[in-house]
């Protein structure tokens, strides 16, 4: 494993431990008034996807942080695509200033809202991110949840010596990632088994048209442009 990747899983281990401390210990409570013996565990996935579930059958909650999520999270070309990122910006969470160490506390505070969400039976299929949700996540940053979980996160990455950046990203507006590309450029996106290659069909304002190549052949791909990469890089 590359020493990138085991920073990531270091600091993705450190963002278990606040879940567990600082969000899940005062909640646990009224979480077990809507699901008796219900209890958290917090794990770091080797991919990106970053997500809650819930298993009925052992009364759990799940929390999983992608490795990826947390390494595309670390510079503003890669960090600016994620949801969390248009989160701080339009909700004004952390005052609005998109850093790394602002991007992973939030990611932190998102999922939890998942799992409050869950408990109060306020997710739907289908509906996801409702209203519901953004009550609880606004909830959580207003009540100064969302501040003693970066805190606490920013001591434990300063007693183990990671780095968690917290110097504000400068922007990269879409427009000015789509001028990097071209019609016919050879790209890839995507990680490990959900990788894909092809070559650019169109660039759009925000996004690339992308004909796959190679076990991708046949198919057509919208790719937001930041999630674009060279076949070698």
């Amino acid at each position: 494993m590359n020493p990138e990747r085991n920073t990531a899983r270091s600091i993705g281990q450190l963002m278990c431990h606040t879940t567990r401390q600082i969000l899940w210990a005062p909640a646990r409570q009224w979480v077990s008034q809507h699901s008796r013996g219900s209890t958290l565990s917090c794990r770091v996935g080797s991919g990106q996807a970053t997500y809650h579930r819930y298993d009925p059958r052992i009364r759990q909650h799940q929390i999983t942080y992608g490795v990826r999520m947390i390494m595309a999270k670390q510079q503003a070309e890669t960090a600016t695509g994620w949801l969390s990122s248009r989160e701080i910006l339009q909700r004004r969470y952390f005052g609005g200033e998109l850093t790394t160490l602002n991007l992973l506390a939030h990611t932190c505070c998102h999922e939890f809202a998942h799992l409050l969400q869950h408990s109060a039976g306020k997710r739907f299929h289908g509906s996801v991110h409702n209203r519901h949700f953004y009550e609880i996540l606004d909830q959580l940053h207003a009540s100064g949840g969302a501040e003693a979980a970066r805190d606490y996160l920013t001591e434990l990455a300063r007693q183990q010596g990671l780095p968690l950046p917290h110097e504000p990203f400068e922007i990269v507006q879409p427009q000015q990632l789509a001028a990097n590309w071209q019609v016919g450029d050879a790209v890839r996106f995507g990680h490990g088994q959900t990788q894909h290659h092809g070559k650019i069909i169109r660039v759009n304002r925000k996004t690339c048209t992308v004909a796959g190549t190679g076990p991708s052949r046949g198919v057509r791909y919208r790719v937001p442009v930041s999630l674009l990469g060279t076949p070698d890089s």
